[in-house]
């Protein structure tokens, strides 16, 4: 049995697809060690690798692992989905330099034509709790299907890694397939004349079974304890060998558990410390045991940093061309990254006296590149005064003390060319000394440097440099002035004259002679550098795909993903795909999500109907017809992903589904999803009850509060996060829920984002209120509050979300931020959680700022904000306040009251209470102007009983009392000499300050 591949070219048995990997590696310097003899989960998990990065000691390996993962157990029915696969796992130690070009020469030695497919690097940040492990990297994709996990390991067993490690692991049934041009991996031709499904089918139908229905729960939580408590014996003994090996015994036990069901929240928790601490242990013991015997593999030598080329002189004007060349960036770090290099340069440019013209920075996920033009060969020359001691500290007797001639010596200069200068009355000495200027490529090299040095992003690695650390590696600095090579240099990295281009290029490095026209030399290799050409080319591309299908692409909605497509490619090639209508019978929502949020694919519509069409991007072109079907593989087997759940999940009731909640943490602090559920169920009901919900949306509220929260257990949601809320809806109308309860328990997901749909429903919003109130409080009071860029648990996005339930449905624009947060801590505090007072009070804080800026951004004045931001507390009556306060600002009313008020406000004492509370003495008031303010009072009083708070309504009745407030002071010295009396005075400025205090703060006006 053989087949041919797109290229003519035969393709490889699965047999021959290993051994072909084991030769390429075995020539490029790896060991081909044998699998593990116990279940694993990955080929991570094998001493081979998650021992061995340990320490300094050099290791190259490569081998098979069977890995064996127990919940991607499907029967065999599922395409790409088994319970136990085939992995080929690389390690590297230390990183090469080039680990990325060497594997793509393993793709070229399968068979794999790199110019027909599209492979990419997809941003991954790996992590492993139980193995205490972490690293970032790429997942690879070919023609949209992940082949690879891609990984720089920055720790195991929770011990940080020198030298860092770079792992390959492939998938090789998922290869096999693309190669073979199979659509199910039973159709894979494992050996001549035999398929895979003939050998393994069996197995993956019993092994399913076993895990899935019927592996003995009691059984195996015996032996989970059995193991663990070997693997501590085995610490004990000091052997960490067998220690580890016995974790991942109880590893698969506990995969095995978990797949059956049985894991409750808690049991979750203590077995992920529980090996988690285990493993550190085994790789502390490891380390320790591998120094004891010397390191018998070696040391492997630090990567020596370089030394800077001669600088050249350049004679007239140039322009700067600087590139760092990185491996692919996140997505989101590309344009971040483009305007912190931009901003760096600025300010950096901005100290030196070096003149230039305009500077521009430019990204893709490979580089950053920025130039600079108009770069004047050298900075002027210039002098500079140094003041030093003080003159009485410099000369004694006329001669020069200790002080002078060590300040002398520190500039370089004769004591004799000191002189005395004044600076705020006193004397000093100060000398005056020529600065030559510095050469453009002096000021340049070292600016470039530090810019390099100093990469950050939100989440930094390490790689074979000894000192450098950012997002992903820097691999190469291309800098040059004019046509003249510009020396930088940093850590082990020195800059060249050379790009890197595609890397399935005949030349992958080119030259670049001149730093004139650069994106035009780029896009000549089919790069395009400006972002924005990027962007119009993705958009261009996928309307005019969509439009071959009849279907358009709702532009508009998928902004965000068209941002991302923009920022993980350099060059978009669009390639429409399709899919079988039957898949259409599933939820839409379900569908676009997998498209989406999986594969980066634009859905095509007719109208606002899903299509059974798709646009994707190539990354550079690429054979149309081999990348289709590789991506309609790709969705094919999601989609029989969705399906299965879906299947699943609509033979398990709504009130199953949250019955089972119990076994999904929020927070360790704060209890299981069910607690929250609870939480959330009991505090809708009291804020609906503040608002005065009407009684057919409470009992709305009640039924949606019981089921809140159950489809977080469904298995759709479990796989795809996004649909929270959307299966909820779709679930809940198939169980015989009624319409609102439906729409309620969908609408409490919103908002999902600080501008996204709002409920539409009164008790859909009240459930998203009690959520976002459950959520902010519970996070202060655990100590989890965000802190700057870091909110792991969205706590902003709450707050954003609460504010804008409240200022936009008039139901429940009465609730008040403070009545939420406390209702929320009460029920806190009934489940044993301690809840400090100072905890509620910075939420609310958070809350205010976050209102303070949704105003600001809005556009509205600065002082006007301020003035608002006392009902911040109940945000929608402070919106309508600020648009009663901005009709009116710059009226003659108005402003006769602001002037008036702040006469007020200013004389009170701080201490005078201003809130109407005060007595005042009536008998001592015996002046004209003191009785008609004190009448004029009285009126207003009785004109806004009711409308207490209402801006408009104070500014409507105010033109007596203005007039009352400037006769009083034009008439009486209210700081009278006699206390009664001038107490007498104050507090009945005190009831008018109370009168407005209610409607603004003044004083920010």
């Amino acid at each position: 049995m053989t087949i041919t591949m797109n290229n003519g070219k035969t393709a490889l048995t699965m047999q021959d697809a290993i051994l072909t990997l084991q030769k390429y590696w075995s020539d490029n310097g790896c060991m081909i060690t044998q699998p593990l003899n116990t279940e694993v989960g990955a080929g991570t998990a094998n001493p081979s690798t998650a021992l061995r990065v340990i320490g300094p000691e050099p290791w190259s390996v490569a081998y098979v692992e069977p890995s064996v993962r127990p919940d991607d157990s499907r029967y065999g029915e599922n395409p790409n989905r088994l319970q136990t696969h085939t992995q080929f796992q690389v390690i590297l130690k230390p990183d090469p330099g080039n680990p990325q070009e060497l594997y793509l020469g393993s793709l070229r030695a399968l068979g794999i034509d790199l110019n027909a497919h599209d492979v990419r690097f997809v941003e991954d940040n790996w992590a492993s709790p139980a193995l205490g492990a972490w690293g970032l990297g790429w997942e690879v994709w070919l023609d949209g299907m992940e082949i690879t996990q891609f990984t720089y390991f920055q720790q195991v067993g929770g011990v940080a890694l020198s030298p860092v490690s770079v792992e390959i692991t492939y998938g090789l049934e998922r290869i096999l397939m693309n190669l073979q041009g199979v659509s199910h991996f039973k159709d894979i031709v494992y050996a001549p004349g035999i398929t895979y499904g003939e050998v393994f089918g069996q197995n993956e139908y019993e092994m399913s079974r076993y895990y899935l229905d019927d592996a003995d729960i009691e059984t195996n939580q015996r032996l989970f304890e059995a193991y663990a408590a070997e693997a501590r014996r085995m610490l004990d003994l000091e052997l960490p060998v067998p220690a580890y090996t016995y974790v991942l015994k109880c590893s698969h036990t506990f995969n095995v558990l978990d797949a059956r069901g049985a894991i409750s929240t808690t049991e979750r928790a203590k077995a992920f410390s529980l090996m988690r601490g285990l493993t550190h242990e085994s790789a502390k013991l490891w380390e320790q045991r591998r120094a004891t015997l010397e390191h018998p593999l070696g040391v492997t030598p630090a990567a020596a940093p370089v030394a800077r080329a001669a600088l050249p002189t350049t004679t007239g004007t140039e322009t700067l061309l600087f590139e760092i060349g990185v491996e692919e960036l996140p997505y989101a770090d590309v344009p971040a990254t483009c305007e912190a290099v931009r901003e760096a340069i600025t300010a950096k440019l901005a100290a030196t006296r070096l003149p230039h013209g305009a500077i521009t920075a430019m990204a893709t996920p490979r580089r950053v590149v920025v130039t600079v033009e108009s770069v004047a060969p050298r900075e002027p020359d210039t002098t500079k005064t140094v003041r030093g001691p003080k003159a009485a500290a410099a000369y004694r007797d006329g001669a020069p003390t200790p002080a002078l001639l060590g300040f002398a010596r520190g500039q370089g200069v004769d004591p004799a060319a000191a002189r005395i200068v004044e600076a705020g009355g006193v004397d000093y000495v100060a000398v005056t000394r020529d600065e030559p200027g510095r050469t453009a490529a002096e000021v340049l090299s070292e600016l470039l440097a530090e810019v390099v040095a100093g990469l950050r992003s939100t989440r930094n690695m390490r790689w074979n440099d000894p000192t450098l650390s950012f997002s992903r590696p820097v691999r190469w600095l291309l800098a040059l002035l004019g046509r003249t090579p510009l020396p930088v240099a940093v850590s082990a990295l020195a800059s060249g004259d050379t790009t890197r281009v595609h890397r399935t290029a005949p030349d992958p490095v080119v030259r670049v002679t001149s730093a004139e026209g650069y994106a035009h030399f780029l896009r000549m290799h089919g790069i395009l550098l400006d972002r924005d050409a990027r962007r119009d080319t993705v958009v261009r591309g996928a309307q005019e795909a969509a439009a071959e299908v009849g279907g358009r692409i709702d532009v508009a909605g998928q902004a965000g993903l068209i941002d991302e497509i923009t920022d993980i490619v350099e060059f978009p090639h669009p390639v429409q795909g399709s899919f079988d209508e039957r898949y259409l019978d599933l939820p839409a929502s379900v569908l676009t999500t997998v498209m989406r949020k999986h594969q980066r694919y634009l859905p095509v519509l007719d109208g606002d109907r899903l299509t059974p069409h798709f646009v994707t991007f190539a990354n550079g072109t690429c054979d149309d017809d081999v990348v289709r079907s590789g991506n309609e593989a790709v969705l094919r087997a999601r989609y029989e992903d969705a399906a299965f759940f879906w299947r699943a999940d609509l033979k398990v009731s709504p009130e199953e589904f949250h019955r089972r909640l119990d076994k999904l943490t929020f927070e360790d602090r704060l209890g299981t999803v069910a607690d929250r559920a609870e939480r959330i169920a009991s505090l809708a009901l009291d804020l609906a009850g503040r608002a005065g919900i009407v009684e057919d949306t409470m009992a709305t509220v009640r039924r949606a509060g019981e089921l809140a929260k159950f489809d977080l257990a469904s298995q759709m949601v479990v796989e795809f996060s996004g649909l929270a809320g959307v299966m909820a809806e779709e679930y809940a109308r198939r169980a015989g829920e009624s319409a609102q309860v439906a729409q309620a328990l969908a609408e409490m997901e919103l908002p999902r984002s600080a501008g996204g749909a709002l409920p539409t429903g009164d008790a859909g919003a009240v459930l998203s209120l009690a959520d976002r109130f459950d959520l902010v409080t519970g996070m202060f009071v655990i100590g989890a509050a965000p802190t700057g860029s870091s909110d792991p648990y969205g706590v902003r996005r709450a707050a954003i979300g609460l504010l804008n339930v409240l200022r936009s449905v008039p139901a429940l624009a009465e609730i008040r931020v403070g009545d939420g947060l406390r209702a929320a801590a009460g029920r806190y505090a009934a489940q044993g959680v301690d809840v400090p007072a100072e905890r509620l009070a910075e939420a609310a804080e958070l809350i205010a700022r976050r209102y303070e800026q949704q105003l600001t951004d809005a556009g509205h004045e600065h002082r006007l904000v301020q003035a608002v931001l006392p009902w911040a507390d109940r945000p929608a009556h402070g919106d309508r306040t600020l648009a009663t306060l901005e009709r009116h600002v710059g009226t003659e009313a108005f402003d006769a009251l602001a002037a008036a008020l702040q006469r007020v406000v200013r004389i009170l004492p701080e201490d005078a209470p201003q809130d109407g509370t005060s007595t005042v003495n009536r008998s001592l008031l015996t002046a004209p102007c003191e009785l008609r303010l004190a009448e004029s009072v009285e009126a207003v009083r009785r004109a806004l009983h009711g409308h207490e708070n209402d801006l408009g309504a104070l500014i409507e009745v105010s033109a007596p009392l203005v007039a009352g407030i400037n006769t009083f002071f034009d008439e009486v010295l209210v700081m009278d000499p006699e206390p009664a009396i001038r107490a007498a005075r104050l507090a009945l400025l005190g009831e008018v300050a109370g009168l407005a205090r209610t409607t603004l703060d003044w004083s920010a006006l």
